[in-house]
């Protein structure tokens, strides 16, 4: 018998003498997340695969999204697609579904970023993460009250995104758009590189505001994360980091996350009231 045919055998024994815990350990089930992101996002699942760790894994459903200029309407078309969305990811068994849209869950004013959470929970039968939502959570989670907003939005999305985090209690004290970035379209700001983002955030960060946010989940914020928070001094919330920071804590995996800001070092509170 030959060296290797030896040590076969020997692995073979040890997998068979293996005590049923030892078993379930190279038995278990992954905690799975599904995303639900516009059809024309290709940062958002990206993200989520750069920063989960060992046991998650990450599945995605599309909305119907077109690269004309961002409306009312058009959000209103992709956000019909949710309730299939939940039918194809339950299929899949996840332990969460994440909501990967900005604009789609801010647009139709307070409340209605609730409301998407409860009709996701209600026919998905698991728990819902909802970007808008999640990044109000995050923004207090590291202690903002007064903040400056960077986004590719053209004005009507800044202005009603300005609407909502204060509606949700912050001093917003400055949202400006990339218009370059907003010209490109919903799939062309997927191409602004990190570096675009963090030469036109860290310009729009006031020196007044506790803390940065980056709106947009195709904006490629997450990548420039650590660049922005050391330039600014302050803490950096992305949509993506954001979404990601409260599924993660939404399924209680607490494996450290390095190197994507400051707000994986915080406790995910699920609350969407003024503090």
């Amino acid at each position: 018998m030959t060296i290797h045919s030896l040590r076969l055998v020997a692995e073979l024994a040890i997998r068979t003498n293996a005590t049923p815990r030892e078993k379930n350990k190279t038995m278990s089930v992954p905690k799975r997340i599904g995303v639900m992101i516009p059809s024309t996002n290709t940062t958002c699942e990206a993200d989520f695969q750069r920063v989960v760790p060992q046991g998650v894994t990450v599945h995605g459903q599309r909305m119907w999204m077109s690269n004309e200029p961002n409306s009312e309407a058009k959000m209103e078309r992709m956000n019909a697609d949710i309730e299939d969305g939940i039918k194809y990811l339950s299929t899949a068994k996840v332990d969460v579904i994440a909501y990967g849209c900005t604009t789609g869950s801010f647009f139709r004013g307070a409340g209605w970023d609730q409301a998407l959470v409860d009709m996701i929970e209600r026919k998905a039968g698991v728990p819902a993460v909802v970007t808008s939502p999640a990044a109000v959570a995050a923004l207090r989670s590291v202690g903002a009250k007064r903040i400056s907003i960077a986004s590719p939005y053209q004005a009507w999305n800044n202005d009603k995104l300005r609407d909502y985090l204060s509606a949700a209690g912050f001093d917003v004290l400055n949202a400006e758009g990339d218009l370059q970035a907003a010209a490109a379209g919903p799939q062309g700001i997927n191409d602004h590189d990190p570096a675009s983002v963090v030469a036109f955030a860290e310009q729009v960060c006031r020196d007044d505001a506790d803390a940065l946010f980056c709106g947009c989940t195709a904006w490629r914020a997450l990548e420039a994360v650590e660049e922005l928070e050391a330039s600014t001094g302050r803490p950096v919330v992305t949509s993506n980091q954001a979404t990601i920071w409260a599924s993660l804590q939404t399924l209680g995996v607490d494996a450290p996350i390095n190197g994507f800001g400051r707000l994986f070092e915080t406790k995910f509170r699920r609350t969407t009231r003024p503090q």
